[in-house]
């Protein structure tokens, strides 16, 4: 028996304790994930004569667009995420309910949760993300570690930062070099974003940590299955974020996918790179929310949905963000950005109350698209808003206002902007800590030897 139709028979319950899930008889709309998309749905319907239950398996909203940042030492986690019932507490209608789903019942509406309990909704939100793809080698994902959560920014931050700690004791050569390259697959913006930030922490942070390594000779190098980097953007764009790598000294490979991955390196072009770290941003797959809807999905697991964001067939039904497979206008699919969910958000939040309210319809989804930004390293980025195009230290700038202004809560906006400025006057990053189970390098059994011996 599948979870979705287990659902149908668990023990159902509202985080008030009721257990017909609603209360004085209001409707009761069900959102899943607190992303970009399930908060803005969230907040549309905040103060509305609604309930809403937001389910998510974190207890905090994460802005991942500056996840690289932790991932480079740049940033810690707490500056980057805000715990979700802070976010939502000023609306008493919605409540927060930590747990995971593990299936979607649609005949007896329920909602199914890993605790073994269900919780039953009018209307469902599905705003579950993504995840990485290894284009069917799952089993390169313990090498190569892709950046959707803390965690993986945790990991890799530790593992660049344990490289330079092995590189510092390891009396080869050879050695110390391959631990000092870091291996990047995919050169979409996070790509692009973490090899600058790799490239400026070796260069500049850690240049003056260490005694037996060099770190501004360490390689970083970023690998792209297709002709050029940022292909969501225009070629001049694309063509300059190529030269501003280059001088960071990053080793940028297109037209160069990659054939294999191991733990001592990566195997690109039919030559062995070795690596002391490996980040894969090269895919990704959606939330398994098409196997608990039963419903048909695309190669990447996305949900074929309606103009309107429902879900063909079962119009109670609303899939968002890297979930959903949506439309644009020109019929190409929307790309996964942070302000498609957010806008997606938005319209069904915002129409919904008048939708279950007054039986209005849902009027169909349109994206607005206002622009779009990666920035490169000190002084660089790119910036996409259609006619006007932008590039260097202006579209840096303007980076770093939009994302400041993009974070959750008055005191991320703060401690980031101070960070940033610190940084840029003295090129340090105060988060260099290798967290977790990870222990001291062991040191080789050989003995260093001097230029005076």
């Amino acid at each position: 028996m599948t979870a979705a139709k287990e659902a149908a028979d668990l023990p159902t319950a509202s985080p008030s304790g009721r257990h017909d899930g609603h209360r004085a008889g209001r409707p009761h709309v069900v959102i899943i994930g607190a992303g970009f998309a399930g908060l803005a749905a969230a907040n549309e319907l905040g103060g509305k004569d609604i309930d809403v239950t937001l389910i998510d398996r974190r207890n905090y909203h994460l802005f991942v667009p500056l996840l690289y940042q932790v991932a480079s030492a740049a940033l810690s986690p707490a500056d980057i995420a805000e715990p979700i019932r802070r976010i939502v507490s000023h609306h008493p209608n919605i409540e927060v309910m930590l747990g995971e789903v593990v299936g979607i019942d649609k005949e007896s509406k329920k909602v199914a949760l890993a605790d073994g309990s269900a919780v039953p909704y009018d209307r469902l939100i599905v705003a579950t993300g993504s995840t990485h793809s290894y284009f069917g080698h799952d089993e390169w994902e313990k090498y190569a570690t892709g950046l959707k959560t803390i965690e993986d920014a945790r990991q890799i931050r530790g593992r660049v930062l344990m490289a330079f700690e092995q590189a510092e004791i390891c009396p080869d050569p050879a050695k110390q070099q391959s631990l000092m390259t870091t291996v990047i697959v995919g050169a979409g913006p996070t790509g692009v974003e973490m090899a600058g930030a790799i490239a400026e922490l070796s260069r500049h942070t850690l240049a003056r940590d260490f005694r037996n390594i060099n770190p501004e000779t360490a390689r970083v190098i970023l690998v792209e299955a297709g002709p050029r980097v940022l292909p969501a953007f225009p070629p001049e764009l694309s063509e300059y974020a190529h030269r501003a790598l280059t001088q960071l000294g990053v080793t940028v490979m297109v037209d160069t996918p990659v054939e294999d991955v191991i733990a001592e390196g990566v195997t690109v072009g039919g030559r062995f790179v070795p690596a002391g770290t490996i980040v894969w941003g090269a895919g990704v797959r959606a939330s398994p929310a098409g196997t608990w809807l039963g419903v048909e999905t695309d190669k990447a697991g996305r949900v074929k949905v309606e103009d309107d964001l429902g879900v063909p067939g079962h119009p109670d039904i609303f899939v968002l963000g890297d979930t959903a497979l949506a439309m644009h206008d020109d019929g190409q699919p929307l790309p996964g950005l942070a302000q498609v969910a957010k806008q997606q958000g938005e319209h069904v939040g915002g129409n919904l109350n008048a939708h279950l309210t007054r039986g209005a319809p849902m009027p169909p989804f349109r994206f607005k698209n206002r622009g779009n930004l990666a920035t490169i390293g000190r002084n660089s980025a790119v910036a996409d808003f259609g006619k006007t195009k932008l590039k260097g230290f202006t579209a840096w700038l303007l980076w770093g206002i939009v994302h400041v202004y993009l974070l959750i809560g008055f005191r991320n906006r703060l401690l980031v902007t101070m960070q940033w400025l610190v940084a840029y006057v003295t090129y340090q990053r105060g988060a260099r800590l290798i967290t977790g189970e990870r222990k001291a390098p062991i040191r080789e059994n050989h003995r260093r030897t001097s230029a005076a011996e």
